[in-house]
């Protein structure tokens, strides 16, 4: 079984903020770290928001820079 390093592979600490650089996927980012404080009944959105947002970024990742 392979397994993926985390963060403290590149260099961060353990509990640090992840973060790309790619300002729309950082958003994303930001807002599914947030959710801990959102109500239950908001996840459900923000995920299919998020999802269209790593899309387009994957989509044309040119534009996303």
């Amino acid at each position: 079984m392979t397994t993926t390093p985390g963060p403290e592979a590149d260099g961060g600490a353990a509990g640090e903020p992840v973060r790309t650089g790619v300002e729309s996927v950082d958003e994303v980012i930001r807002a599914v770290e947030e959710l801990e404080q959102r109500p239950l009944e908001e996840h459900v959105g923000v995920f299919e928001l998020a999802h269209g947002e790593l899309r387009r970024a994957l989509d044309d990742p040119g534009e996303s820079r």
